[in-house]
Formats: structure tokens, C-alpha cells, sequence
């Protein structure tokens, strides 16, 4: 069996930066055990498998060990190869996610998506949070996922987490996060209970921040920056309910899976 695969840096417009995600596009769904096999020789935090769905597209995440219910870059990235080489005449597509319907459109030379909202909401910081990013962080809240928010985005960029001591926490990832120098605001994303010990650049995350932000600076349009050691940008639009995340990809790799 032969089955097509690309590697997209998603939220960047060069390769070598932003998020790197696998796509693979599947005439029919292969066996979970499969998916997860080819998700782990690919080893990117991401790799996203879909399937066509009428004029819609049924899509799935997984990381290196699990799948996973939302994410951000990989959804970008699958946009790109249904938008720049399996359908290169549409502007938008959709797809149909554990997470509800997605959509992704260009946006000139870049790309959209509409996600879903989740507002954090406050909650007592864990002692395994403290222990695992070394400092406690000026405010806890949380959602999908842990969100610390510290003074500056110097604290967010020294921080030299303990994936163990995260791991041993009972939500998905720990988001860092604080104002930012020359942008709305900067974030890091650690996610070593999905495999994951630092995300490159994590759309799934802004799900988060963006309302946390919006409400906190009151502007509905921000410019966001991950300070991971690739680095990514992502313009944001809180719309109450919903989020609109922009960014470039860049293609980096086109192949073929052998099984």
C-alpha cells in the first residue's frame, strides 16, 4: 500500500520555523493501530490523517502516542494540501473533527480557521504546576488545558519546565503565557502527557488565550507570538463563541508511505 504524505511548517511563512505537521490524505479509513504506527515513525507532534466526506472532509489527530481531540496547526496545514494540491481551485474547505466543524480558508497568502472558544476559567494552582515550570505563576486558570500567566514575557521564555512533574497533571497540556514586547502576547505550550514535551506552535491552545486576552487588553484582534525555539505567529479575532486563528504555512516535504 502506497499512501501520500506531506510535511507542512504551519504558522510560518519558511521552513525550518513555525509548527511542523505530516498530512496524510486516505481514500477510506485504515485501522486505529496503523494511524497511530505511522504517527509514531513520523515523530512531529502532529500527524493528520483525512478521509473525504461529500464536499467536506473527515480529519483525525494524532500525536506520537494518542489521538487527540483538537488541534490547531495540523488543521492548518491538511487546509494547505486540499487548498494548494488535491483541490487547488477551492478557497475554503471544512472539516469534520471530534471537536465539531472546522473551517479553512485563505486569507491571501495566508490561511484561517474558525475554532471553537473555551475561556479559562480560574482554578487553584496544582503543586505539580509549580514544580514542573519552577515558579508559580502570577494567575492559574484552566480549561482544555492549564493556563499560567506570569508578568513578562522574559518569565515565559526562561522557563525550563520539569516534563515529569507536568506530566502527573490531570488536563491535556500546561499553556504559558504573558504580555508581549512587541505583540499582544506571547505563550509556550507543554504537553508531555501527550507525548509532547514542548509544542512548537499550538493553534489548539490559542482556543484559550485568545479569550483570555481579548477580555483582559478588550481588543478583538490581537497579534500573538509562541517563543518556542521555532517561533511562530498567529493573527487572532475573538468572535465570542468562536475564535479565527491566520497563519502561513510552508511545505517542507512531499512523499510516499510504504506498508
Amino acid at each position: 500500500m502506497r499512501l501520500r504524505l506531506y510535511q507542512i511548517d504551519a504558522f510560518t511563512s519558511r521552513v525550518f520555523a513555525g509548527n511542523p505537521a505530516a498530512v496524510c490524505p486516505l481514500e477510506r479509513w485504515l485501522e486505529n493501530g496503523t494511524l497511530q504506527a505511522i504517527a509514531a515513525e513520523n515523530n512531529l507532534s502532529e500527524t493528520a490523517f483525512f478521509v473525504p466526506e461529500g464536499r467536506d472532509y473527515a480529519l483525525r489527530w494524532f500525536t506520537p502516542s494518542i489521538e487527540v481531540d483538537l488541534c490547531g496547526h495540523a488543521t492548518l496545514a491538511s487546509g494547505f494540501v486540499v487548498m494548494r494540491h488535491l483541490e487547488p481551485e477551492r478557497s475554503e474547505v471544512a472539516f469534520r473533527t471530534k471537536s465539531g466543524r472546522l473551517a479553512v480558508w485563505r486569507e491571501g497568502e495566508r490561511f484561517a480557521m474558525d475554532f471553537p472558544a473555551l475561556p479559562p476559567q480560574p482554578v487553584e494552582v496544582p503543586p505539580a504546576l509549580v514544580a514542573g515550570l519552577g515558579r508559580t505563576p502570577a494567575a492559574t486558570l484552566a480549561a482544555l488545558d492549564y493556563l499560567a500567566v506570569f508578568e513578562g514575557a522574559r518569565e515565559v521564555a526562561e522557563l525550563t519546565p520539569d516534563f515529569a512533574a507536568l506530566a502527573r497533571l490531570d488536563r491535556r497540556g500546561v499553556i504559558a503565557t504573558a504580555p508581549g514586547d512587541t505583540c499582544d502576547f506571547v505563550s509556550r505550550f507543554f504537553a508531555p502527557k501527550a507525548g509532547i514535551p514542548e509544542d512548537p506552535v499550538t493553534g489548539s491552545a490559542h482556543c484559550l488565550l485568545v479569550p483570555y486576552w481579548a477580555k483582559r487588553l478588550n481588543k478583538r484582534f490581537l497579534l500573538a507570538r509562541q517563543i518556542s525555539a521555532r517561533g511562530g505567529e498567529i493573527g487572532c479575532e475573538d468572535n465570542g463563541a468562536r475564535v479565527t486563528l491566520i497563519g502561513a504555512a510552508a511545505q517542507y516535504l512531499e512523499g510516499t508511505i510504504e506498508l
